[in-house]
């Protein structure tokens, strides 16, 4: 049964997908209960992978697609392969697609009018997309999945506002330079190795020693050109702010914390399983040092990008491209530390992005406002949502116990194990830069003053101050919020024993 896990993790949401469409014409109220059902499966199907491949039962899956034999020795069909790291990314892609799940019960009718049961149908293929890129061990399968989840991200971000279309808009015209990108870099690979499956392709480059080949190096600045616009990387980030900030909470609380993340994780694989660290890091290293110094951009220019704005949501948009920057300049350091420490800060900014988000789109939702002097005295009214809120920031600041902290620390250890000091000191910025951000916005929530609020009395007093009555959202939006600031304390506890995991299941992907 374990071998079939793979391909369970996608049919069970594929197939909901078109349940959910047909359900709508009649029963619409249902789509919910049916999506939940759904992705609550795939996440039990991916968390039961994750304890088979960690407890060395079975090293990695793998999962011929129509059970095509090989020829020859090289793969004919398309091939799942589920090693510890793409475990991990899927069931983190599986256990957020349930959790929003759980909070969009509230808003998917007040967001999406009518649209509900496409909206459900489309996050299943969201889910589909994002595991299949993580799981497919074809180059050009990889392609296609791609696609399938900017078709689908598109869509659920046209959903949104007035001004959703056209950053839709502008989100297909860079989404498609990219995939063009990573397209035109597997064709030069196919035509020297003749072959598209990942492993085949390494294997063939291994025997005919094709490394300094020139269309190797093409294929390679390519594949990277096209992931990195995928995955926002600066200057390429220009569609994630307005895109992420108007498109329905539902969605971005979805899309912020998977879709660069799942676009890193791509990178990492195309780096080690296909090419090699040998390749990436020796013969290419004067591409390494510019790649790194493209990190530190990256780095420090979304920090003081987010630290310029004032609405709540572009601030975490913009610190999601500074977080790409740690996650790509990590993986480029030329060591184990940096790259296990990219791969464990896809898992921890995965956490503390999807925290952040929830509290960010509760609290909008019950103020009505987005701009950050709007947090005058929310403690005061939301005091549960401002908790959540408060542990998401600290981890994104850095501070222990929270896996932000201990991210930061592999990736600082990394910097400095390689000597790359402009690495570490934009590091050391942005979570000083970070501190101010989110301190500003304590110093209003904690103890900025509510209009019409008498401040002689005590904080909590409601029936000397009306104004300041609780006001939270349903326990609907708080379960989320609470298991999203969990797993950030989680993460952070188990830093250590899931960095080793990481540490090896990286060496043996090189092999």
């Amino acid at each position: 049964m374990t071998e079939h896990f793979p391909v369970l993790i996608l049919l069970v949401p594929l197939f909901v997908a078109l349940i959910v469409v047909l359900l709508g014409r009649e029963r619409p109220d249902q789509c919910w209960v049916t999506s939940l059902i759904s992705l609550g499966v795939s996440s039990l199907i991916s968390f039961f992978t994750v304890i088979a491949v960690l407890s060395g039962k079975v090293q990695t899956l793998r999962y011929r697609m129509g059970g095509w034999p090989e020829s020859d020795g090289y793969e004919v069909g398309i091939e799942l392969r589920v090693d510890i790291l793409a475990a991990l990314v899927v069931f983190a892609v599986t256990f957020v697609g349930f959790v929003n799940t759980i909070y969009s019960k509230t808003r998917a009718g007040a967001e999406v009018r009518g649209k509900v049961p496409f909206f459900y149908a489309l996050i299943q293929l969201l889910i589909v997309g994002l595991c299949g890129i993580v799981m497919t061990n074809d180059a050009f399968n990889l392609y296609v999945l791609i696609e399938i989840t900017s078709l689908t991200s598109y869509a659920l971000i046209a959903m949104g506002n007035r001004r959703a279309a056209l950053s839709s808009f502008n989100y297909v015209i860079m989404g498609t330079i990219g995939a063009s990108f990573y397209l035109i870099g597997v064709g030069y690979l196919y035509i020297k190795t003749g072959t598209l499956n990942i492993d085949d392709i390494r294997m063939v480059l291994e025997q005919k020693n094709l490394w300094e080949h020139q269309s190797i190096i093409v294929a390679f600045i390519f594949i990277m050109l096209g992931v990195w616009t995928k995955m926002a990387f600066f200057p390429l980030h220009g569609w994630l702010p307005n895109a992420y900030a108007y498109a329905p909470s539902m969605t971005g609380t979805f899309m912020a914390p998977l879709m660069t993340k799942v676009m890193v994780y791509v990178m990492i694989r195309v780096m080690v399983r296909i090419f090699g660290n040998e390749f990436v890091y020796s013969s290419q290293s004067m591409w390494g040092e510019i790649v790194i110094w493209m990190s530190v951009l990256a780095i420090v220019a979304g920090s003081l990008l987010a630290l310029a704005r004032t609405d709540i949501k572009k601030i975490l948009t913009y610190l999601i491209v500074a977080e790409v920057g740690y996650m790509v300049g990590g993986s480029w350091l030329a060591n184990g530390v940096g790259q296990a420490g990219a791969f464990y800060h896809i898992l921890s900014d995965a956490a503390m992005t999807f925290c952040l988000f929830i509290a960010a789109s509760i609290i909008v939702l019950r103020v009505g406002d987005s701009r950050v002097n709007a947090f005058d005295g929310l403690f005061r009214k939301m005091p549960l949502t401002m908790i959540g809120f408060t542990v998401g920031a600290l981890s994104m600041i850095g501070l222990p116990p929270t896996c932000g902290f201990f991210s930061k620390w592999y990736l600082i250890s990394a910097g400095i194990e390689a000597e790359h000091w402009g690495y570490v000191c934009a590091l050391i910025l942005s979570s000083l830069v970070n501190a101010v951000i989110f301190f500003r916005i304590f110093e209003r929530a904690y103890f900025g003053k509510i209009s019409g609020v008498k401040e002689d009395h005590f904080p909590f007093d409601s029936d000397a101050n009306p104004d300041i009555r609780i006001k939270e959202v349903p326990w609907s939006m708080l379960v989320p919020l609470f298991i999203a600031s969990g797993s950030v304390l989680l993460l952070g506890i188990m830093n250590r024993g899931l960095f080793e995991w990481i540490k090896t299941a990286l060496k043996i992907m090189n092999t």
